[in-house]
């Protein structure tokens, strides 16, 4: 895989021709930047491409402050390391945004990953496609990463009732406990699937779940016909992933902004 082409492709393909990511919400393509504006309250609030220089970043900062400060919401600042101007991270700070910890920007080819699915005895895998799936999958991220999932919750339920051709949900499953969950958004027109959740309970990490949902995920995309897998990842599975063959390409860090 040519890095350089593949972080391009995705930049242009997800960041600057960027799809609304669910149902109620609009991407719009304003100044500078593109930006996502949701209509319910767990939808996603952001800027998903910037292009801007030296002279035109503290204005366009400030604009979007307004933008999105005049509809009381929230927002987010999708950074990536190469984006320009290069000290645009500081002039958000100075703006008030606030980082939260950096990801790894990290790209597979599909035709490079392995599909063998191996899973420990007595695990199973299932697909979501009802709303009792979808209170599963929430439930074992709640307790896989120890955090409140009441707004990926809503999000999941409407993304699943609305638009089903965006989405794959996966429930990895010990009898009748879920014990890992996994997702991946689906971008139809493009080459990019993306790779998301991926949170295994505690008492059950060390045993390949979270390999095996990858590799059923990359499965599903190769036979959707997309070309490559993209995935933020933690510092805790980019080891992971890349033993399997995704490659770093930049990393990305969420600018908080509260209105």
């Amino acid at each position: 895989m040519d890095h350089d082409e593949a972080l391009a492709l995705f930049d242009r393909q997800l960041r600057r021709n960027a799809q609304a990511d669910g149902p109620g919400t609009r991407v719009e393509r304003v100044g500078g930047v593109v930006r996502q504006v949701g209509g319910a309250s767990h939808d996603w609030n952001g800027i998903v491409w910037s292009d801007l220089d030296p002279a035109t970043a503290d204005a366009e900062i400030e604009a979007q402050v307004r933008y999105f400060t005049a509809l009381g919401l929230e927002f987010e600042w999708k950074l990536y390391a190469h984006d320009r101007p290069a000290d645009l991270a500081g002039r958000l700070r100075a703006a008030g945004f606030e980082p939260e910890p950096p990801e790894t920007l990290m790209v597979a080819r599909i035709s490079d990953l392995h599909t063998d699915i191996e899973l420990p005895d007595g695990v199973g895998l299932y697909e979501v496609t009802d709303a009792a799936g979808v209170d599963l999958a929430a439930d074992v991220y709640e307790h896989a990463f120890a955090m409140s999932g009441g707004r990926l919750r809503q999000r999941m339920h409407a993304q699943l009732a609305e638009s089903p051709e965006t989405v794959r949900m996966t429930l990895a499953m010990a009898g009748d406990l879920p014990v890992c969950a996994a997702r991946m958004e689906l971008h139809p027109g493009t080459e990019f699937a993306g790779l998301w959740g991926g949170g295994t309970i505690a008492s059950w990490r060390g045993r390949g779940i979270y390999r095996a949902l990858i590799a059923h995920r990359v499965r599903t995309a190769a036979e959707l016909g997309y070309r490559y897998l993209q995935v933020d990842a933690s510092d805790q599975s980019r080891p992971i992933l890349q033993r399997l063959g995704f490659a770093a390409l930049s990393t990305t860090t969420p600018y908080q902004y509260q209105p």
